[in-house]
């Protein structure tokens, strides 16, 4: 019986696909390296949500065929043993893109309209007060730049669509016929930067993301900018970010990752007002978690039983591995 470790609490879904094929299934909640080690030596499969798969760890598993992450991201996996030993890596390109597309969407909306403010002013027992509350602007034709246009970043677009808005797209590796297609322009990315009102992050963080928004280009933003990143923390650089919300050099900005995740207590962009928080969940709806449970399930049942790895790299090649 194949031997199939879960690392990080799924969906129950998942685990009843993966029992009725008659694998062996457990969890593991003790996430240290040490454990890892002893828990995984016999395993055909991992299903992994955000826990750190390295190459300490992974060099002690004989019997690994195939790593299945619980999401398209795939930084938190030591990728340069996976290839050296040509195993498997499959993501869940097709779960997450509406319910992060509806978290940036929330996070646009609340930030333009200014809601957190107009909550407090309305607890507070200053209903009256409503005039002293700063300008809130509409999402109606204002430009909305996308960096990057994987299926997340076409989710966004279709929603930015459907309030009327100017959506444009820097993405190097998508041509201008695939995004005018979908009713987009493509732009270079300073002049993005320049004409945007809003800008919506969708790429893996790597050598040519990290830093890609800092002082620079907080520097050219106009004032009324809105920047939210749900792709991965490092791509904005915090520091410069921090900077430009205190220096009023853009409007606001939403945060569901961080570069150190769980962020320290006292990271200073928590005094903010005019910043959104969320705990790296923009992918947690329901709705969501069910989709990357099965999903990852069946590129793991579909691996080890069904099809060659020949086969099996095709599928991996349609799955879209950016954000």
């Amino acid at each position: 019986m194949k031997k199939i470790a879960i690392i990080g609490p799924i969906h129950l879904d998942g685990w009843e696909l993966l029992k009725k094929r008659n694998f062996e299934v457990f969890e593991i909640e003790d996430l240290s390296e040490n454990n890892l080690i002893k828990e995984l030596k016999n395993v055909d499969a991992i299903a992994l949500r955000t826990a750190k798969l390295t190459r300490n760890v992974m060099q002690e598993c004989p019997n690994l065929r195939i790593v299945a992450r619980h999401g398209v991201g795939y930084d938190n996996v030591d990728l340069d043993y996976l290839n050296s030993k040509k195993l498997a890596l499959a993501v869940t390109g097709t779960a997450n893109a509406i319910s992060v597309a509806e978290h940036v969407m929330t996070m646009f909306l609340c930030l333009i309209k200014q809601i957190n403010k107009s909550d407090q002013l309305t607890k507070r027992g200053d209903f009256d007060k409503k005039t002293s509350l700063p300008n809130f602007f509409e999402l109606y034709q204002k430009n909305i730049l996308i960096l990057g246009f994987g299926r997340i970043g076409q989710a966004v677009a279709k929603r930015c669509l459907g309030f009327d808005s100017n959506v444009y797209v820097f993405d190097p590796f998508v041509n201008k016929e695939t995004i005018e297609d979908q009713k987009c322009h493509k732009i270079d990315f300073n002049e993005g930067i320049i004409l945007a009102d809003l800008i919506s992050l969708h790429m893996p963080i790597n050598n040519e993301t990290k830093n890609l928004i800092a002082k620079n280009q907080f520097d050219k933003m106009k004032d009324n900018c809105i920047i939210v990143n749900t792709a991965r923390g490092g791509i904005i650089n915090e520091d410069d970010l921090l900077l430009a919300l205190k220096n009023k050099k853009i409007l606001g900005a939403g945060l569901d990752v961080f570069v150190e995740e769980p962020p320290q207590k006292e990271n200073p962009l928590f005094k903010l007002d005019n910043i959104i928080l969320s705990p790296h969940n923009a992918a947690l709806t329901l709705e969501c978690r069910r989709r990357m449970s099965l999903e990852t399930a069946e590129n793991i049942a579909f691996y080890l039983d069904d099809h060659s790895k020949l086969n099996f790299q095709n599928i991996i090649n349609r799955k879209n591995l950016n954000l």
